[in-house]
């Protein structure tokens, strides 16, 4: 193991963690992640954007052999990774979200995939949820179709198993299955993918932006492979449950940035009108719900998107 401030070239692994006001979770993340390096030649950048919850402190105490880069203001998730691209020299690197626990030796394991795959640029490994389920991560590039089956609901129904095929509920992530998208919870790529196709962009300022990645990646000719080399567990809603109804909002307009760059105008408006539909949907569902229930939760839910709903035009022009 060598993970040390002072830059190496030719290490094995850069292991990169953005992080916003998730203190805990970000302690044992890296815990995890020390603990079960192996015998990886690995440095762990930490990108901190402008925490108020002691993050950087808590880094700068228990971790001293982490690279810690604390920025003034959050950039987003994007623009963060990016800043730890530019200074990780890992022949790979990994993409790992601050709420996640490595388990074992999948950060060996995976990487050892990489070496014996020269055509797969990017894969990710099996993640649980906090109950120990499976979480569906991978899936299909979120296209106009699959946004319609996801808004109606459709994608519940286990027949027929068409409805299914864009989270790939059918699969329980235990076989080895080419994806169109792997999630930025774990995502580890080769250097040479990032040098090929470019960084993140930025203009995703949360969510949206590993979509676009992989869609690039995928359309260089690099294979995207799912592989069970071993498990993370991913508690999820670490930073994004500071957002609020802002969560929805930055997921819909993700979705119209996606189509507008891959699809152009019309098929960011039609995005953008599937989504308005889901939204408006719920807050009649929830808000009629509400006036028959006192339950808290049920009034959370109806306020939640009746704000998500009037507020659907800034999800259009990115004013969130």
């Amino acid at each position: 193991m060598n993970v040390s401030g002072i830059m190496e070239a030719g290490m094995d692994i850069s292991i990169i963690v953005v992080n916003w006001n998730t203190v805990d979770m970000l302690r044992d993340c890296l815990t995890s992640v020390v603990q079960n390096l192996d015998d990886l030649d690995a440095e762990v950048i930490v990108i901190d954007n402008a925490s108020s919850d002691g993050s950087q402190e808590m880094v700068e105490r228990e971790f001293q052999n982490v690279v810690l880069i604390k920025n003034k203001e959050n950039v987003g998730f994007a623009a963060a990774n990016n800043q730890g691209f530019r200074i990780a020299k890992g022949e790979y690197v990994l993409l790992l979200n601050s709420d996640t626990i490595v388990h074992g030796d999948v950060l060996k394991q995976s990487v050892n995939y990489l070496v014996e795959h020269k055509s797969v640029g990017a894969m990710g490994c099996r993640v649980l949820n906090t109950d120990g389920s499976v979480q569906l991560t991978c899936s299909e590039f979120p296209t106009l179709t699959n946004l319609l089956v996801m808004s109606s609901g459709l994608w519940k129904l286990k027949s027929p198993r068409w409805f299914g095929k864009y989270l790939m509920t059918d699969w329980q992530r235990d076989s080895e299955r080419s994806v169109e998208v792997i999630s930025g919870c774990y995502l580890l790529l080769r250097q040479e993918v990032i040098r090929e196709v470019g960084p993140l962009d930025e203009h995703f300022f949360f969510f949206g932006e590993e979509t676009d990645w992989c869609y690039r990646i995928r359309s260089a000719g690099w294979q995207l492979m799912f592989a069970p080399v071993g498990e993370i567990t991913h508690h999820g809603g670490g930073s994004v449950k500071k957002l609020n109804h802002k969560r929805d909002l930055l997921l819909t307009n993700s979705k119209v940035k996606l189509h507008r760059k891959h699809g152009g105008l019309v098929a960011a408006s039609v995005c953008w009108l599937i989504l308005a539909f889901f939204n408006a949907t719920r807050a009649v569902f929830w808000t009629l719900r509400n006036m028959v229930s006192s339950s808290p939760v049920t009034k959370e839910r109806a306020l939640h998107f009746r704000r998500v709903f009037l507020a659907l035009g800034n999800a259009w022009s990115g004013r969130i």
